[in-house]
């Protein structure tokens, strides 16, 4: 498996997405004639290869067999310091491709994916031991980086209050921007979600991650639907029906400065109801879920340690 993926592996470094490593990569599909075979960080791409080829290098030790994997795992290493904007944010594509692709990618876990192989090559533990100190000094760099845009790019409400983050941001103004046709601009619940447990996995947070840390928690609280259910099949209304009891709620997406639950269409049309949309998005996407609630557990639990900083809402302003 890691001498497919090694075989995988595109020019620039990185792997793209939707890979069958049960097959080689033939003379006729060697071309990287589309956009995503450029290299991506989408739907786990990229990161996932980086720690396989890492567990593999660390199970086989420094034997002869895993030097072409050694030096595939060094180049998706250069990919991902290639890739990285300067102010610290990653593209969804890389070598660049143009669109949505560019802007800085928090969907998908594509970005705090590549900041958490930075931070484990970083400290160059377990099945990162092998990385050579010059790349675990730049990984940490790049890491300090990331979270530096992180940071930046959280979404204020109009009275200066962090809240979340959206989908994607824009690489220039750090702004959220629209993605795909039903995507609109907005704060997303799910992404923002992974972007805390990534602040909350560093070792010494500063008090601006912990500010930001809580700010974001208390607008999952403050956004969580309770005592309901989304029930696609409902055609009209809310789309949500009552459940008491049921485990607290989140919409996908919120608009900014409101924070109603928001929805898109492929035809680029807004609502603000679930049922509204086209039979085939509102059943094709994930409007809601419960991807907060685990987060706000683990935050609990990782404030009570943070004993030398105390935990207090942002003041507003920049």
């Amino acid at each position: 498996m890691a001498d497919r993926i090694v075989e995988w592996q595109t020019t620039a470094g990185g792997w793209t997405k939707g890979i069958d490593y049960g097959r080689p990569r033939s003379a006729a599909n060697q071309l990287e004639t589309d956009v995503w075979s450029r290299g991506t960080l989408d739907n786990d791409a990229t990161t996932t290869e980086l720690r396989f080829l890492a567990r593999a290098i660390t199970a086989d030790g420094a034997t002869a067999r895993s030097r072409p994997w050694r030096e595939a795992f060094l180049r998706g290493l250069d990919y991902l310091f290639a890739a990285q904007y300067p102010n610290g944010g990653f593209p969804q594509i890389y070598p660049l491709a143009g669109g949505y692709h560019d802007a800085i990618t928090f969907n998908d876990s594509a970005m705090t994916q590549a900041l958490e192989v930075l931070r484990d090559a970083a400290a160059g533990k377990g099945d990162f031991a092998f990385v050579p100190a010059a790349q675990r000094n730049e990984a940490g760099h790049r890491l300090v980086r990331g979270i530096g845009c992180i940071l930046a790019a959280q979404v204020r409400r109009p009275d200066g209050r962090r809240t979340g983050w959206g989908q994607q941001h824009d690489p220039l103004t750090l702004q959220p921007c629209a993605a795909r046709n039903f995507e609109p601009i907005s704060v997303c619940s799910a992404e923002s979600a992974g972007l805390v447990d990534l602040l909350m996995s560093l070792p010494e947070p500063s008090p601006t991650v912990v500010a930001a840390v809580g700010d974001a928690v208390a607008w999952f609280e403050h956004v969580a639907l309770r005592d309901v259910v989304w029930d696609r099949q409902i055609v009209v209304g809310s789309g949500l029906r009552a459940a008491p009891g049921a485990s607290r709620l989140w919409a996908r997406m919120y608009e900014i400065g409101t924070d109603r639950p928001v929805f898109g269409d492929r035809d680029r049309t807004i609502h603000f109801v679930v049922t509204e949309i086209s039979p085939e998005r509102r059943l094709g996407y994930a409007w809601y879920g419960n991807g907060p609630e685990g987060t706000i557990s683990r935050y609990e639990e990782w404030r009570k340690a943070q004993t030398a900083v105390p935990v207090a809402p942002s003041a507003p302003g920049p």
